[in-house]
């Protein structure tokens, strides 16, 4: 894949770090902030259905997904207000649901001071790369329109990247996505500031990372299906939570989670034939009929030896 970067005007466990080198960089000499935002589509306010959010599934009617694209767009925009109405000074941000392409550029909110990423994959110093710009000069992440883990009960299309995983463990904890982008954001000693979604991603990022700012929007109803605020009301107090965090995180309270390294990463599949398939892989190991494994070395590698995303990526990669 080919990333399209428009340049707008311009518990083992996680513990948190203990040194002030690996705090978070808030208190920089300038004391201006940059924002790294990872948009998913699952979290959306005022998007209820399967239908608006997989909306590339056969027999979707095009209104409908036309108007959960648009559901999104508005909420990006609306979450890039107020983050610079909170006097960011750098701001990303990063379409990264079902790896990219559902914003429009000449409908989002044109400044100097936002990026935009239209693919979660790209290039960065002439290097392929998963989310590029998330490196050491990112002051916190913003983990937007999420959902909750594989398996989660209660939770609106709770998954783990793909549909064939059952569980992801790092040390022994289960993590979902919310997990993975908070570790590999931690490589660079990045924490996690903000989730906004439904009530079982916040509640999961609550346990996980305490102390976090969490916005929920909605609950499920089952499966596919949720309810929740209206659109505009979910806006305004993700907007005023954004700035909550904006203001926690100059005062340095946030601090960058960090699992043991080097790290026992196991994926739990829902059949052995996807078990099978993924042991094919260089590096991947077979651990039971269902259970594939490896030991990473660096918290960036987290997804690497399974999908092949992170830093230094091939040319083909899943997703």
């Amino acid at each position: 894949m080919i990333l399209y970067l428009f340049l707008i005007g311009t518990f083992l466990l996680f513990q948190p770090a203990a040194s002030a080198q690996q705090s978070t960089s808030s208190a920089k000499a300038n004391n201006s902030l940059k924002i790294f935002m990872i948009w998913d589509m699952e979290g959306t306010s005022g998007l209820f259905t399967k239908e608006h959010v997989w909306y590339w599934e056969e027999g979707v009617r095009k209104e409908i997904a036309d108007e959960g694209r648009d559901l999104l767009i508005a909420d990006v925009n609306s979450a890039c207000r107020a983050a610079l109405n909170a006097d960011v000074d750098e701001l990303i941000i990063c379409d990264a649901h079902h790896g990219g392409n559902n914003i429009q550029i000449d409908k989002m909110l044109s400044d100097s001071r936002i990026t935009y990423l239209v693919k979660s994959v790209g290039f960065q110093d002439k290097k392929r790369r998963w989310l590029p710009g998330l490196d050491e000069s990112v002051d916190g992440i913003m983990l937007m329109a999420h959902h909750a883990k594989a398996g989660t009960e209660g939770a609106f299309l709770p998954h783990t990247w793909s549909g064939q995983w059952a569980d992801f463990i790092i040390n022994g904890q289960s993590i979902g996505e919310i997990g993975i982008e908070t570790c590999y954001a931690g490589y660079w000693n990045i924490p996690l500031i903000l989730v906004q979604g439904d009530e079982a991603a916040c509640r999961e990022a609550d346990q996980q990372f305490p102390g976090i700012v969490s916005v929920v929007v909605k609950h499920a109803e089952s499966y596919d299906k949720s309810s929740g605020l209206d659109a505009q009301t979910a806006r305004q107090l993700t907007a005023d939570k954004i700035t909550e965090a904006v203001n926690k995180l100059r005062t340095g309270c946030f601090k960058p989670f960090k699992p043991e390294m080097p790290a026992t990463v196991t994926i739990l599949m829902k059949s052995s034939e996807a078990a099978r398939n993924a042991a094919r892989k260089p590096g991947v190991q077979r651990i039971d009929s269902c259970t594939v494994g490896a030991q990473i070395e660096r918290q960036c590698d987290i997804i690497r030896w399974i999908t092949g995303n992170g830093l230094d990526m091939p040319e083909q990669v899943i997703r």
